[in-house]
């Protein structure tokens, strides 16, 4: 653990230690700077924060209930281990949802906001041209978070970004070893149909993204993955 590399991360003015702990916990697992089966240890995971052990022993039963984080029996944490099948049914209720959120965010969807999401969506392509690839996950995050988070009632943001958790570990492994994830810019398709008030293009744009990126992976493709990962 004296190795465990975090990404930095900006703390508002106001922001508590223990939400700070957890949101910087959080974005290194969402952007695979944690492996799968990758033990952690609450001494280890404080001194890469340079915190005290309380903040993070809380941020790290938020996680644990969350579901990107699992407790074993010695005391110890680790993150949960990925399999093709599991893959596969993550990014299926990944789909579902996402669908579902796409299609009631257009009906509260402003221009000011979809010129937002093509600002987030600019950044992105600029992230992946220079290879930043931490970035470019954390841009694709908040481009979905700002189209779905237009619907003011909507309840389904946390079962989402529990999904992104547990995908997190194993994106990390796919982007070290998969030149390109994304060929298609579904993004631009859901902004036109964003722009129409077409909720069906957008959720199909929003399927299609998730499909052809993340989801396009053969079976034998993310076993081999799994095994170059030494999982």
């Amino acid at each position: 653990m004296g190795n465990l590399a975090l990404e930095p991360l900006d703390r508002p003015d106001g922001m508590t230690t223990h939400e700070y702990a957890h949101r910087r916990l959080r974005q290194a697992i969402m952007v695979g700077s944690i492996r799968p089966g990758e033990s952690l240890t609450i001494r280890g995971i404080a001194e890469a924060m340079e915190s005290s052990p309380t903040p993070v022993r809380e941020a790290l039963r938020r996680l644990s209930s969350e579901g990107a984080l699992r407790v074993l029996d010695n005391r110890r944490i680790m993150v949960p281990r990925m399999t093709a099948d599991r893959f596969s049914e993550l990014v299926s209720l990944r789909a579902v949802l996402e669908q579902h959120a796409a299609r009631r965010a257009v009906p509260h969807i402003t221009e000011r906001r979809i010129d937002r999401l093509e600002e987030i969506d600019k950044a992105q392509d600029e992230a992946i041209a220079r290879k930043d690839n931490g970035t470019a996950l954390l841009l694709n995050q908040e481009f979905h978070r700002t189209l779905y988070t237009a619907n003011p009632e909507q309840v389904i943001i946390p079962m989402v970004e529990s999904v992104w958790l547990q995908l997190g570990p194993f994106l990390g492994i796919a982007m070290e070893h998969v030149a390109q994830l994304y060929f298609v810019d579904r993004h631009q398709e859901a902004i036109a149909a964003l722009r129409k008030r077409d909720a069906d293009g957008v959720a199909a744009a929003i399927k299609a993204d998730i499909s052809e990126g993340i989801g396009g992976f053969e079976r034998s493709a993310i076993e081999n993955l799994l095994r170059l990962a030494g999982q």
